[in-house]
């Protein structure tokens, strides 16, 4: 079996509350004094607190932006290509921040990595960022890289899927996975209602996991299970275009989620082979606050979605490493026993995980 040795989370330099981003967003949708009063509501009701994001224009007079151009159209808006310019620089700090982290946490060093996973869906390059943490880590050249790319906000449990897989194989494995991802970046200024939704939703974040096999000292991979609810495939999708990432959020989201997400979890269960009743610990991906609201009606959950309300009011949601916080937070918070992670995205998908925590 697999473990999870450590874990270690990272933020942008630039914190930015909840109703700054909506005062920037204001501005650059030029809405209409009803249409500027709905979205003053959604970012009210949003169970935001604060995001983070690599670019800090968010919160600053436009004099000051570096990013966007303080023009009244946004004009000339930021290309595909500048976006990708500053994932390039961004993504690899704040990965090696996570890292670092991750490793402080472990009797590990980069030494003693075998195998490096990254996950992203913000960032699409050749040679791409798991080449670039590989150079800067100093890793071996013959080091097994693999990327998982543009899946979204399901990749970590895909991530470590295939970690398990790994150290399953090879008993003196050492994975490292590498989860980041820089939402901000794909701002669109279209004010439709995919664009709203992401520009409320969305911050930049990383993560890392360290697996190995089974020492009994971290919470041990048990099982995955996933599906894939086809009728929501135009519901949940994220694509390319000249001007950035665009992501389809259908409002219809969360009511797939709530008619589709328990009998899912059922068959889960029984593959499993443990009880609904067992579970000591609900590590939910908060993708909003109305997924969560319908998850916690449809499975009957309140406090026990407290880490994912958590981590949504302080970060947002940003994407694959987002899970990841809300693991981090259940497991320092001393949580013991069977906990059931689970996150959603494109597709659209639903992946599970059953982890064992121990009493070490």
């Amino acid at each position: 079996m697999t473990e999870i040795s450590s874990i270690g989370t990272a933020l942008p330099a630039y914190r930015h509350a909840q109703q700054d981003i909506r005062q920037f967003m204001d501005r650059v949708y030029a809405l209409s004094a009803t249409d500027s009063r709905k979205m003053r509501f959604l970012y009210q009701q949003s169970a935001i607190d604060y995001r983070y994001s690599v670019i800090p224009d968010y919160s600053l007079p436009a004099d000051d932006w570096v990013f966007y151009p303080a023009t009244e159209s946004l004009e000339p808006f930021p290309t595909l290509e500048k976006r990708m310019e500053w994932y390039d620089a961004q993504a690899l700090a704040l990965s090696l921040q996570s890292i670092e982290s991750c490793l402080a946490n472990s009797a590990c060093t980069t030494a003693d990595i075998t195998h490096l996973i990254t996950v992203s869906c913000t960032g699409l390059k050749a040679p791409g960022l798991e080449l670039a943490l590989q150079q800067a880590l100093a890793l071996p050249a013959n080091t097994q890289r693999h990327a998982i790319n543009f899946m979204g906000c399901y990749a970590a449990i895909h991530g470590l899927r295939q970690a398990d897989l790994i150290c399953r194989a090879d008993p003196s494995a050492k994975v490292l996975l590498v989860c980041t991802e820089l939402c901000t970046l794909h701002f669109q200024k279209t004010p439709d209602a995919d664009n709203i939704a992401s520009s409320l939703l969305f911050g930049d974040g990383s993560a890392a996991v360290l697996l190995q096999a089974a020492n009994g000292k971290g919470p041990v991979l048990k099982g995955f299970y996933g599906e894939v609810v086809a009728a929501g495939s135009k519901d949940m999708s994220w694509g390319l275009s000249s001007s950035g990432f665009q992501m389809t959020l259908s409002g219809y989201v969360p009511d797939l989620l709530s008619t589709d997400f328990q009998p899912m979890l059922e068959r889960a269960f029984l593959q499993y082979g443990i009880s609904r009743n067992s579970i000591q610990g609900w590590c939910i991906h908060p993708g909003g606050k109305r997924i969560l609201e319908a998850l916690g009606k449809s499975l009957q959950l309140d406090h026990e979605l407290a880490a994912s309300y958590s981590v949504l009011r302080r970060f947002g949601n940003m994407s694959s490493p987002t899970v990841l916080f809300v693991l981090k937070e259940l497991l320092d918070a001393g949580t013991r026993g069977p906990i059931l992670a689970a996150a959603f995205g494109p597709g659209l998908t639903m992946e599970t995980c059953w982890l064992e925590a121990g009493s070490s």
